[in-house]
């Protein structure tokens, strides 16, 4: 799938999920379109559940959603330290108002519950956090992966095969 000329915001923080971060970084890389690491500073170094390095290439305060086609959210602990961020909120409440891919796995739907993007959605994430998107007006399920509009989610690495085509098909236009 050809996506050159896409743009998307991978957001990161310390004790992110390696998986939800580098797998659909170097899908979408091999795809043809930009990823950027966005985090609270840039450049900075976070580091993953295991210590694996990433370094930001921007901030939520450098960045507009405007200039996105997408934004994803990845899992582990990174998303209870991005939603401490109000610009982080912003820039998804922004990207689902406009239309664009807003999509997260895992953990990572607990951003989407503090943008309150969830409402009357089709979701999934891990089972934990069920309750927090139930309260946040998701409509979870048990799936691999949920498309609902521009909105893509998924539960855990093992569903990244289908979470980032998903997404790709999204960022298509499909």
């Amino acid at each position: 799938m050809d996506l050159k000329g896409k743009r998307v915001a991978i957001f990161v923080d310390q004790q992110y999920q390696e998986m939800e971060v580098w797998y659909p970084y170097y899908r979408l890389i091999e795809a043809g379109a930009e990823a950027h690491f966005i985090a609270a500073e840039a450049p900075k170094n976070y580091p993953s559940k295991t210590g694996y390095p990433c370094v930001s290439h921007k901030s939520y305060d450098a960045v507009r959603a405007a200039d996105y086609d997408g934004v994803i959210v990845p899992g582990g602990f990174a998303p209870d330290f991005i939603r401490r961020h109000p610009a982080s909120s912003h820039f998804i409440a922004e990207m689902n108002a406009q239309g664009k891919l807003v999509a997260a796995i895992c953990h990572g739907l607990w951003c989407l519950c503090s943008a309150n993007v969830l409402r009357g959605k089709r979701c999934t994430s891990f089972f934990a956090i069920k309750d927090d998107v139930v309260n946040a007006g998701g409509l979870w399920e048990d799936s691999e992966v949920v498309v609902d509009g521009n909105l893509v989610s998924s539960r855990m690495p093992d569903d990244l095969p289908a979470f980032m085509k998903a997404c790709m098909q999204v960022l298509a236009g499909r």
